[in-house]
């Protein structure tokens, strides 16, 4: 069983913004985030999109979300 919970999308974006991300630029739907230690993430979800355990999982390896943080 995965420690992630299915979540909407403009929460996860919360948690990430207040974890020390901030928006580098914006196209359309699609956000490019930064952080000083993990780079950079480029954020396409709508607000309203539900995102599932595995996606969460997969978000979280790449800019060191946790479960926790939401």
């Amino acid at each position: 069983m995965s420690d992630w919970p299915s979540t909407r999308a403009r929460k996860v974006l919360r948690a990430l913004l207040k974890s020390g991300w901030s928006l580098k630029h914006r196209r359309g739907s699609h956000l490019q985030l930064a952080h000083p230690q993990h780079g950079e993430f480029t954020w396409a979800f709508h607000d309203s999109e539900e995102i599932g355990p595995r996606m969460l999982a997969r978000i979280a390896k790449h800019t060191g979300l946790r479960p926790e943080d939401l």
